[in-house]
């Protein structure tokens, strides 16, 4: 018994985004939105980064997209006195992005 044989259209219509783990803590409620946006066509990685702390209140989850990185874009992530930065790599146009990110913002 081996590999069942499978057309390579069929795999890269079915491939999805990658998430990185690469830090043990992450804002509440952050990781199955970010799950959500791997789903989405033209997201290639997603990797959580740096936690901190801000005096304005934010009271529901938000991302904003931030700055053009090689390859992608920072996000920055916000919920209460917290936030993260996100760093996204796609092919997306900025205006893509957004749109994807709002999509999986209502799920």
């Amino acid at each position: 018994m081996g590999k069942p044989k499978v057309n390579k259209s069929q795999t890269a219509a079915q491939k999805s985004g990658r998430l990185v783990w690469n830090h043990s803590t992450h804002i509440c409620g952050l990781i199955p939105i970010l799950e959500r946006l791997c789903q989405q066509d033209g997201i290639q990685t997603v990797t959580p980064g740096v936690i901190g702390r801000v005096k304005g209140h934010c009271p529901h989850m938000q991302l904003r997209v931030s700055v053009p990185i090689r390859g992608g874009y920072k996000v920055i992530a916000r919920q209460g006195k917290t936030v993260q930065e996100v760093f996204i790599l796609t092919n997306l146009t900025q205006e893509q992005l957004e749109t994807a990110i709002a999509i999986v913002m209502k799920a």
